[in-house]
């Protein structure tokens, strides 16, 4: 580009907003048919930088719309308006088994998006940009409270939404990783939840596995009886491991009755009387089922197949009454999560339960596990509790298609909430 030219202009919007908005990139003031290549670029709170990077030709105004023009080439092919951020990865000399994870919910993640003369591929720190501009990303609205929680035993953070209230609640409960995760809690409440981020027990931390599902119920109850909660719209929303215990808790429970069920990627696999660090010990026995790929990641779905038809190691499903939405993708390596949902929708029609349930499934897609504009990450670390190993797990996945899955389920899931929670004695808070 020649140097006489006059700077291009860079625009972005919103330049701030929550994670689950997209935005809108588009260059002007460049000469036209000129190459150009837009690239976002973020640094993790681990300290790893991840990023997109598409290649573009201006048209005969001079101008580069993401929403509307084709990227040619980069991390994402074609009309892609959000790929800056779901086609994000590490870039190139990066540790392997990376995933993209935000431990702090109160602060914005920062997104450098950057335009550059020519097709710019690797060697990007040896260029500089004709312009850039910083967007900020965040899982809590404007007025979002979160409160430490700690109190009849059970330990989380409670988000509470902007405004007067009173609000419908959720029991937040996440993957067994450990920790508390916090951002999808905090991300409820900005679309007018009060949710607990459940903070879940160590393996072996309660004696049995009656003193773990007392814990579950003393969250329930605990969002329940909060005074900014509705108390008969209170809702249990799972992930994987979290999403086991909620459907164990809408069958099974005689204190928690929830609204409405919504779980991601979970079974209904759970023998009675097990603790949940024992749920995985009956597919021991089928260690031979265990394969990897052509990369050594681990792909644990076939340990659990076929599904079993022992109603005795099941969760029992056809005592659920709430409305029960499952999300999976066909393409989930970890667990066979979509032939764990043909079963419970099976279980459900044998007594003729077929309102309550929906269940979105993806082809392609592996889990849709992360707001919509996430980038998914087809295999990454992960360490085992129970033995401390760190393990490289097959998750599926393209990036394309678990992008779509995200975007439509996210979707879907805030509809399922607003139709069974909210109701016009209690009309929807203003973020």
């Amino acid at each position: 580009m020649s140097q006489a030219a006059p700077p291009p202009i860079l625009s972005l919007a919103p330049t701030r907003a929550l994670v689950d908005e997209a935005f809108r990139v588009r260059v002007e003031n460049l000469p036209p048919g000129a190459p150009v290549t837009l690239r976002c670029l973020h640094q993790s709170e681990d300290k790893d930088f991840w990023e997109a990077y598409g290649h573009y030709v201006s048209d005969a105004t001079g101008t580069v719309s993401v929403a509307d023009d084709a990227s040619l080439g980069g991390t994402y092919r074609g009309i892609e308006a959000t790929a800056l951020l779901w086609s994000m990865r590490p870039v190139p000399g990066s540790r392997t088994g990376l995933r993209l994870r935000k431990r702090d919910a109160r602060s914005p993640a920062l997104f450098t998006v950057s335009v550059y003369d020519g097709h710019v591929g690797r060697d990007f720190a040896d260029r500089r940009p004709l312009a850039e501009v910083l967007a900020e990303r965040w899982y809590v609205a404007p007025g979002v409270r979160g409160v430490d929680v700690r109190e009849r035993g059970v330990r989380g953070t409670l988000f509470i939404p902007s405004g007067p209230g009173p609000f419908p609640g959720l029991l937040d409960m996440r993957a067994g990783g450990g920790g508390l995760p916090e951002c999808r809690s905090a991300l409820l409440a900005s679309h007018g939840y009060v949710s607990l981020a459940l903070e879940y027990f160590a393996p072996g931390e309660l004696a049995s596995a009656d003193l773990e599902f007392n814990y579950f119920e003393s969250a329930f109850e605990l969002v329940r009886q909060h005074p900014s909660v509705v108390p008969d719209k209170v809702g249990l929303f799972g992930l994987s491991l979290g999403a086991t215990a909620a459907i164990y808790m809408a069958a099974e429970s005689s204190v928690a009755k929830p609204g409405c069920c919504v779980c991601i990627g979970g079974g209904h696999f759970y023998p009675r009387g097990k603790a949940l660090s024992g749920i995985s010990q009956p597919t021991n026995g089928n260690v031979g089922k265990l394969r990897v790929d052509e990369e050594q990641n681990l792909i644990w779905r076939d340990l659990s197949l076929p599904v079993s038809s022992d109603l005795s190691g099941k969760a029992d499903v056809r005592r659920i009454n709430c409305p029960l939405l499952l999300v999976n993708g066909q393409d989930d390596r970890n667990r066979p999560t979509s032939e764990d949902a043909a079963d419970m929708e099976r279980m459900m029609r044998s007594v003729g339960k077929r309102r309550p349930l929906s269940r979105p499934d993806y082809p392609d897609a592996g889990r849709p596990s992360e707001p919509p504009y996430s980038p998914r990450f087809r295999a990454t670390d992960f360490t085992r509790d129970s033995e401390k190993a760190r393990v490289t797990l097959l998750w599926g996945g393209r990036t394309k298609a678990p992008s779509d899955a995200q975007e439509d389920s996210w979707k879907k899931i805030l509809a399922f909430l607003q139709q069974h929670l909210y109701s016009p004695q209690y009309p929807r808070a203003r973020m």
